[in-house]
This record gives C-alpha cells, sequence and structure tokens, in this order.
C-alpha cells in the first residue's frame, strides 16, 4: 500500500470533500455509529484495523504490588519488562488510531487537529534543507511530544519513547519500536492457536496490519517518502507552501510580502469548506512551528501587514494562539511573556485573554 493513498481517502472523508474513492489495498474505510471512520478489512466489515488487538491489552501491573507474570514477547527482549510492555502497547495503538475518524467535539476538536498536524510535519521533517540537524532535530521531538500528547497517552508512555537517529526506540531498553512492532505481529501469527478467544483475524490479516503498521512508522521516523496535502481548486499557491517547508521558510525569508498576500487571497475568498479551513489552519501552524519557534519577533511582521484589516489579523492571530497548544509550549520553551507584545494581544480574543493573560 501507497501510504499516500490512505492519506487522501481519510482527508476525503474526514472533511467530506465528496471526491471518488481510491484503492488502498486490503483495507476500506467505513462509517461507524457515533459518525466517525475506521479502516476495515476490504473483505469483511467486522473487524476494524485499529481494534484487532483490542483483546491482546496487556494486564496493568500498577494495580499489582509484585507483578508475577513475563511479557509476552519476553523470549526475544529479555531487557523487557510487564512496565516496558503495556507502554508499547499504547505506542502501537496510539500509531494504528492515526488512520481513524473521530466525530468532532468541542472536547477532542484540538486534540484531534495537534494529532494529525503533528503526524503529517513528522513525515515532511526529513527532507527539509533550510533547518540545520539541531533544529530538525528540536523540531521532530516538539511534533512527536504532540502526537502522543494529542491522542492523549498516558505520561509514562508520553516520555517512554525517543529518537535515535531516524530510529524510534524505548529509551529504557533500548529496543527499536520497528523490531518490536515485527516480532509483535509474528508472534500472535504464529501463536494464533493460543489466542484464538482474543484475536478474531487470520494470519494473512495480521500481516497485512503489520505491513500497514510499518508505513505509519516509517512515515513518523521520516523514512518513506514525504505525505502531501492533496490538490484543491483555488489552493494551489498554499497547499504548495503547505507541502513544501523548504520553500515556505524560503518565500518567508526573502519576500514576506508575497506570503502575506498569499494569506490575504485566502481571507478574501468567500468560499468556506472544511478542507480549505483546515489547510489554512495549517499554513498557520507552520509560520508557528517553522518561524516563530526559532524568531518569535517575526510575528511584528505579521501583525504590521495585517493591522489595516483587523478582522483578518484577529482571526489569524487568534487562530495561532488557541488552534494548538504548540504556541503555548514555544512561549515556555523560550521564556517568553506574551503580554509584553502589546501589538499581539491587541487581537486576542476572549478565548485568546483567557489562556494567556
Amino acid at each position: 500500500m501507497k501510504l499516500q493513498f490512505l492519506y487522501n481517502e481519510y482527508l476525503n472523508l474526514k472533511f467530506n470533500r465528496g471526491l471518488p474513492s481510491t484503492p488502498i489495498g486490503g483495507f476500506a474505510y467505513g462509517l461507524l455509529e457515533d459518525g466517525g471512520a475506521a479502516l476495515f478489512f476490504a473483505e469483511r466489515n467486522d473487524e476494524a484495523f485499529v481494534e484487532w488487538t483490542y483483546e491482546l491489552q496487556p494486564r496493568d501491573a500498577h494495580y499489582v504490588a509484585i507483578p508475577d507474570w513475563k511479557p509476552v514477547l519476553s523470549d526475544s527482549f529479555k531487557q523487557l519488562d510487564v512496565y516496558d510492555e503495556l507502554v508499547f502497547y499504547y505506542l502501537l495503538f496510539t500509531i494504528n488510531a492515526t488512520t481513524s475518524i473521530a466525530k468532532i467535539n468541542p472536547y477532542n476538536a484540538m486534540n484531534d487537529f495537534m494529532k494529525n498536524y503533528a503526524f503529517f510535519q513528522l513525515s515532511q521533517l526529513n527532507g527539509v534543507t533550510r533547518l540545520n540537524e539541531e533544529q530538525k532535530l528540536q523540531l521532530r521531538d516538539f511534533f512527536f511530544f504532540f502526537y502522543l500528547y494529542a491522542h492523549p497517552v498516558n505520561e509514562e508512555t508520553l516520555y517512554a519513547f525517543s529518537f535515535r537517529g531516524q530510529d524510534l526506540i524505548h529509551t529504557k531498553t533500548n529496543i527499536h519500536v520497528e523490531h518490536y512492532v515485527t516480532t509483535y505481529h509474528d508472534y500472535y501469527s504464529e501463536h494464533l492457536d493460543k489466542h484464538k478467544d482474543q484475536i478474531f483475524i487470520a494470519p494473512p490479516e495480521i500481516q497485512a496490519c503489520q505491513d500497514l503498521m510499518l508505513e505509519l512508522l516509517r512515515s513518523i521516523e521520516g523514512k518513506s517518502a514525504k505525505l502531501e496535502m492533496p490538490p484543491e481548486e483555488g489552493l494551489e499557491a498554499l497547499l504548495r507552501l503547505i507541502n513544501d517547508a523548504d520553500g515556505f521558510m524560503h518565500m518567508h525569508s526573502v519576500d514576506k510580502t508575497t506570503l502575506f498576500g498569499i494569506m490575504s487571497d485566502f481571507l478574501s475568498d468567500a468560499r468556506s469548506t472544511p478542507y480549505r479551513d483546515h489547510c489554512f489552519r495549517m499554513l498557520l501552524q507552520n509560520y508557528a512551528c517553522y518561524v516563530l519557534y526559532f524568531e518569535f519577533e517575526q510575528i511584528h511582521h505579521l501583525v504590521d501587514y495585517f493591522k489595516d484589516t483587523p478582522v483578518w489579523c484577529e482571526r489569524m492571530i487568534n487562530s495561532l494562539f488557541t488552534d494548538a497548544i504548540f504556541m503555548q509550549k514555544i512561549l515556555r520553551h523560550h521564556r517568553i511573556e506574551i503580554a509584553d507584545y502589546t501589538n499581539v494581544i491587541a487581537f486576542f480574543n476572549e478565548e485568546a485573554r483567557r489562556i494567556y493573560l
């Protein structure tokens, strides 16, 4: 399967784009009773991709004084304990759940946006050339943190994994996640009889799950072709900037007027669809993560350009600061007191003021 095809179909359903469905290997999306959607095996609609491991969740050793059992994969990973096993389970579930489409409500909207934004950006970073290696490492850790945080995972899982080069590893045991994923799927495929009351798919389907999960993991690690937001009429210039972080940073560096002009063109277009609005929100968060993360003072240029169109300026400033909590982390990381930026907070709405002031 080519992950881009799956991603296109995911966006098609998530934002009600109404485009014809495209083949995505042995899987197909199906609608759920709660209004969301999940990836199912194409030949059956009774088992979702993300659900096949539900019954395999390890016992939580935190509720036992002295755990008296071993991890399922202890023969393959001698250094693994029962606490590590549970953390791995949560990570694997989080990665698989990237394919699921939740019904959005006021309580999950921000996390849903942040997880999917972070996943997309993780696939971009390896090919970025306008950032040095240290800057790319900083952003990769930043995006991976929010990818997990927004799922959300528990605190133990949030801090259990790190990157070594492009490899995602379990920091405590030094187990490579890719190795764990292949061993995990191989084990259950080979011991299906032993777990027949917990697993309701056949070995070929387990193999298909492994292949898809490895594609998702390699995208997170930046080892595969970067994902792209699919085309939309009228969004050509904006999508070029989203799909090309180098081009975005270059334009901001040498020709801010053109960049801000593209933003103005979007805001002046009365057409509004979920996908169009999502793309603009992504562009603004790119401005936060690829520009303001490294040079927050650049925000003055944005405000100066748009201050004479206060409705637009207010929309962008509040989207930057309240669509995600990226800006909160950026401000804390650089010890920036936003109240000192009076020209910025002048455009804060009530929600932004409640959060930041």
